[in-house]
């Protein structure tokens, strides 16, 4: 048990003080080739204007670099490889028992998150130039989607076709088998998780709110002994706290897509390895577990929604929910530090569902 827990632990050590290590270099890179937007946003999603957003944040919209992301899936791939190479090259009994790269359990959530960490950098590049599909530059909304949707299908036909998954564990009751629909289920799961990347819009706020949502699954990794899959949860943690270090107010730089994106997929996939296939209840705590990503995305809904359908009068002053916030006037380290509290509590809740039920 002892060095189970020294491999769940030790990778997110590790991950840190490499992201600690490395985020000088990214900084002076990110600011030295003016990585930020040059525009700031003027039309929201719904078409509408967005002048309570530019109100709040038009000057760190212009002035702050992005894809301070690289932090955090760079660290967890330095910190990977390197104790799978040691492992592998050097005849020591201890990296064979730390190293957790393993086929059953972590490779499909870490080719997820470089997957989305590389689509997500990609959007970023063309944000800060100013081109790709929509008027703010970057890859449209539709492409994004487009992309994760079909991550989601694939996993969901390598884990109906490969794997034999066809149940979904349900708390208090057991599993549920619903054959194929298992994957359709998962394209919509990631694409619903995704969109609750938009928490990433004040400073400290995204930070702290992933680093204790990936922390409660590997709670419930490490109950269903998937230990690798608990220190590769724990690896990115790392990586999260090194990002957060420097991402509290004021932020060096902003998390944007090729975090974001990186992380609600893998956010996604690790609710399915811990679900059936584990022998545990993964996805139906995600709500729970994800809850401030649930409500930041029910906000953009309802605001949409709300203007449609009622001759444009709004519910919220600004949406995503943290912006509106904002709006009332609560200062913007107020709102992070109360999303942490109201995370931790929802991924504390989250992890007693799935080892009770």
């Amino acid at each position: 048990m002892l060095i189970d827990i020294v491999k769940t632990l030790l990778p997110a050590t590790l991950s840190f003080l490499v992201g600690i290590g490395i985020a000088q270099y990214i900084t002076d890179y990110l600011y030295k080739n003016k990585m930020w937007k040059k525009k700031a946003k003027e039309v929201a999603v719904d078409g509408h204007g967005t002048p309570i957003f530019n109100k709040l944040h038009k000057e760190k919209e212009v002035g702050t670099p992005r894809m301070g992301g690289l932090v955090i899936w760079i660290s967890a791939f330095l910190v990977g490889s390197l104790i799978w190479i040691l492992a592998r090259l050097l005849n020591i009994e201890i990296f064979d028992k730390i190293e957790f790269i393993s086929r059953n359990q972590t490779w499909i959530p870490f080719a997820t998150l470089l997957i989305g960490a590389l689509v997500g950098l990609i959007d970023d590049f063309l944000e800060v130039r100013g081109t790709g599909g929509h008027i703010a530059g970057g890859l449209s909304l539709k492409k994004r989607l487009s992309v994760v949707g079909l991550i989601g299908l694939l996993i969901g036909f390598w884990f109906f076709l490969k794997l034999d998954v066809v149940t979904l564990g349900i708390p208090f009751f057991g599993e549920l088998t619903i054959g194929w629909l298992i994957v359709p289920l998962y394209a919509l799961i990631l694409m619903a998780t995704y969109s609750g990347g938009v928490i990433d819009g004040i400073d400290g706020l995204s930070g702290g709110v992933f680093a204790s949502m990936f922390s409660a699954y590997a709670v419930i990794a490490f109950s269903l002994q998937q230990f690798d899959l608990a220190a590769f949860a724990m690896l990115i943690v790392g990586g999260l706290l090194a990002f957060l270090w420097f991402n509290i107010p004021p932020a060096r730089f902003y998390m944007s897509e090729t975090g974001s994106m990186a992380l609600t997929l893998t956010l996604g996939v690790l609710a399915f390895m811990t679900d059936s296939l584990g022998g545990g209840i993964g996805i139906l705590v995600l709500p729970i577990i994800a809850f401030p990503l649930l409500i930041t995305t029910l906000s953009v809904i309802i605001q949409i929604a709300s203007k449609k359908l009622r001759s444009g009068k709004k519910v919220f002053q600004v949406a995503p929910l943290h912006h509106h916030f904002e709006a009332i006037g609560w200062p913007s380290y107020k709102v992070a530090m109360r999303y942490w509290i109201i995370s931790i509590i929802f991924s504390a809740i989250g992890v007693i569902v799935a080892l009770i039920g």
